[in-house]
């Protein structure tokens, strides 16, 4: 979706911090880290509506806070919209009933942070593009979950790389229906993004789906 979480190849934000070594300044962000993960493996939602949830904070608080404030917020609208906890009880902090879910088991939670959860699905149809072609990235405004970056919509790049079939991330986000989708490395260059103001000899690699991308 479009939204103030869509900050890449935008001006006015200074560069990047890099002074931060530690994964967590504060004690309360390694709590929502955990506290995030430990309630995603109930399995009441996957990965891509867990983006979705963060993308809808409100854009004035997105902006004004950090990064695990985004992830609070989003575990918080994820466990009242699927009926976890209520309102009530998230505004209190206290529970007015029990759950029959149960916590993974702590002995294999480091086992299956590892393992990951793969997105590649079995090939069903033919790729659309291929290598080195020339594709164009749609314009459009979603108001839902999408992975394509609002600075390359309506770029033209080079199909650099063929990923294979995916899980389709925007249908995962709304459903939770693992769609299959071509998904493709695109190589687009810095001046055909920024215009001449960009990096000399510069260019940006994105992974695609195929919904995203028109032939030229």
């Amino acid at each position: 979706m479009n939204g103030a979480h869509d900050l890449g190849g935008k001006h006015g934000f200074g560069p990047i911090d890099q002074s931060q070594t530690e994964n967590f300044i504060h004690q309360w962000e390694e709590t929502v880290f955990g506290l995030t993960l430990t309630c995603g493996m109930l399995g009441q939602w996957n990965l891509d509506q867990s983006r979705f949830a963060r993308e809808r904070t409100d854009p004035v608080h997105y902006l004004s806070s950090t990064y695990y404030e985004h992830w609070l917020h989003g575990l918080e609208l994820l466990l009242v919209e699927t009926g976890m906890i209520s309102s009530d009880e998230l505004s209190s902090g206290i529970a007015s009933s029990k759950t029959k879910l149960s916590a993974a088991n702590p002995e294999i939670v480091q086992t299956i942070i590892y393992s990951g959860a793969p997105t590649q699905l079995p090939e069903r149809t033919t790729n659309r593009f291929s290598l080195n072609q020339a594709v164009k990235v749609k314009s459009g405004n979603p108001k839902t979950h999408t992975r394509v970056p609002s600075y390359v919509k309506g770029v033209a790049g080079t199909i650099s790389k063929l990923h294979g079939t995916h899980i389709y991330a925007d249908e995962h986000a709304m459903s939770g229906n693992k769609v299959p989708e071509h998904l493709y490395c695109v190589r687009f260059e810095g001046e055909d993004i920024w215009g001449r103001d960009a990096e000399p000899n510069s260019c940006v690699f994105i992974d695609l789906f195929e919904p995203y991308l028109t032939s030229i």
